[in-house]
């Protein structure tokens, strides 16, 4: 599989462009970056040249390595044009990019089935955040009091995080599901968004500092008994077999995939 990385210059982008050239059943063929067109990806990896080159313009790097899958590690201001470009060329579009809308990922599944190309949209890659989130689903309906506190480093783009509310969802079914509901809250803020923001059920609390990755805790409250599930990246190196794993898998699953979970 021919793989191309959009954002190769960002922090994700570089260790992208690493573990993609490290496996022996992916090719590294370019990346794309506007601001670093021309170089060489090897001052991005630290390794000696490869002959394999940083594109300043998207499109230009599709014409001209045609790729058979394009990890997108980019901002949300641009993912969504990005992504209909990708898909409409036929090329397979790995997104780790936060930002798209339930609306939008529905009409990149409609363009993607249009021509063959598959799509998969993941809010964490790190296969211990995904093991985190099924896990929090299966324990929902014995424990359907629960709240999320999930801490990223100060330079996140959004809050809550796209694994947060992804955990929430998932666990809001599994609820749904078994027919169980949270006991009723109480709490009256005498500040407003004191208590967090919600996902239909579930309530978020986003903490944002210096010194972390990506860190969750789904905490459960149970009579007389709490139970605690926590998953901490501790770098972006977590999130390489994830990507990888995804390159490799995206051919197997028809049109667009909402989650790492389900290429499990």
């Amino acid at each position: 599989m021919k793989v191309l990385v959009n954002g190769a210059a960002g922090k994700m982008g570089r260790e992208v462009l690493k573990a993609v050239h490290n496996d022996t059943e992916l090719t590294l063929v370019g990346g794309v970056d506007p601001s670093h067109g021309g170089k060489d990806v090897s001052e991005f990896m630290g390794t000696s040249p490869l002959d394999c080159k940083i594109y300043s313009q998207l499109e230009e790097a599709i014409e001209a390595v045609h790729p058979d899958v394009i990890v997108d590690f980019t901002t949300p201001a641009i993912i969504f044009e990005n992504a209909k470009l990708m898909l409409s060329k036929g090329i397979h579009v790995v997104i780790g990019t936060t930002g798209l809308t339930e609306a939008q990922r529905q009409e990149l599944d409609s363009i993607g089935r249009a021509h063959n190309a598959n799509c998969l949209v993941a809010p964490n890659f790190s296969l211990g955040a995904v093991m985190m989130m099924k896990t929090a689903a299966e324990l929902a309906p014995y424990f359907p009091d629960v709240e999320i506190i999930e801490l990223h480093h100060n330079h996140k783009y959004d809050a809550p995080s796209g694994t947060a509310v992804l955990t929430a969802k998932l666990i809001n079914d599994a609820k749904q599901k078994a027919n169980v509901k949270a006991s009723e809250d109480l709490t009256r803020e005498s500040l407003p968004g004191a208590r967090g923001a919600k996902v239909d059920d579930v309530t978020i609390h986003s903490v944002r500092l210096p010194g972390y990755v990506a860190h969750q805790e789904v905490i459960f409250g149970g009579y007389d008994e709490t139970l605690v599930i926590r998953h901490d990246s501790l770098s972006r190196l977590s999130f390489m077999p994830g990507v990888v794993l995804a390159c490799k898998k995206i051919k197997d699953f028809a049109g667009l995939t909402y989650g790492l979970e389900h290429y499990l």
